[in-house]
């Protein structure tokens, strides 16, 4: 068996790898077909731009962050651009800002006046309350304080730090290109761009909404829903995922099965539909359901 490998983890991460490429190509479809794409085709397609930036952020990306698919490590590093030009912002500055909502896991404001989370839920909440859904979802892309992510990075991790400043740098430097080349497409581009950063939001959102903060096993919010574990790279299994972060993707559903019993003991909260649009899930949290059954209190109507 050789020494080195391709692929760190698994041949099964060719399929995120490939999907990473693909979502480029078609950013760059988007872009440089602005002009010649019929309107009828290309405002479709720039509605599922807006959802290919949800998609990415939550699912190649996001599980980039928790195992890089390479055992090269400038591989790793290239692909790392391509997320930062793809997603619209750095991966190394996203990676940072990830794994401290893995240390908060969605908890709610402390003593000291907020969260240990910086995308909880309960951080601009009222009275120990989620926030709103509409506010989180839209204006949470306004809130990321990069001044303070990077300052603690290069505090902590200095070379984490100045990758950042690179990808940054890189990637504003070809937007900025873009926008002189072609400021008509690039202006088209801007709306769907923020929409698809804000629909991220959304799914953050209901992938914890109903969570139990105070049990790390009922952290996050699951969803068995096959299509969209197929395409989200078993993002639908957050609760599993919160509870085991380092999980690779492949992994996750023997791990859910041997955890089953565990998780109706304590009220993992499971939907039907994808996170997206857990608006559509109307039952109380299902560890509140298991306190009030413990107690010996009368389920809820239905």
């Amino acid at each position: 068996m050789p020494s080195r490998r391709f692929f760190a983890w698994t041949p099964w991460d060719a399929i995120p790898a490939l999907l990473v490429l693909g979502h480029a190509a078609f950013l760059g479809w988007l872009f440089f077909g602005f002009h010649a794409a019929p309107w009828w085709l290309w405002l479709p397609c720039a509605c599922i731009y807006s959802i290919s930036i949800s998609w990415s952020i939550n699912s190649t990306s996001h599980s980039f962050i928790h195992n890089p698919y390479f055992e090269w490590a400038w591989l790793n590093r290239v692909y790392s651009f391509l997320f930062s030009l793809t997603d619209g912002f750095s991966q190394e500055w996203y990676r940072s800002v990830h794994l401290r909502h893995h240390v908060g896991n969605m908890d709610r404001v402390g003593a000291n006046g907020t969260t240990v989370d910086p995308i909880s839920i309960y951080r601009h909440g009222k009275d120990g309350k989620p926030e709103n859904v509409w506010s989180y979802t839209f204006l949470s892309f306004f809130r990321d304080d990069i001044g303070e992510c990077y300052t603690r990075l290069k505090e902590k991790h200095p070379e984490r730090a100045r990758w950042v400043r690179i990808e940054m740098i890189s990637f504003l430097g070809i937007y900025l290109v873009c926008l002189v080349y072609d400021w008509r497409a690039f202006l088209c581009l801007v709306p769907f761009y923020y929409l698809g950063q804000s629909l991220s939001s959304l799914n953050g959102y209901y992938e914890h909404l109903k969570g139990d903060p105070e049990q790390p096993i009922a952290w996050g919010v699951s969803t068995y829903n096959k299509l969209y574990n197929w395409i989200w790279l078993y993002n639908g299994y957050h609760a599993e995922h919160h509870y085991r972060p380092k999980l690779h993707w492949t992994k996750l559903v023997a791990f859910q099965q041997s955890i089953a019993a565990q998780q109706r003991a304590r009220g993992v909260h499971v939907m039907r539909w994808c996170h997206a649009l857990g608006f559509m899930d109307r039952r109380p949290p299902a560890h509140t359901l298991v306190a009030q059954a413990s107690e010996g209190a009368p389920p809820p109507a239905a």
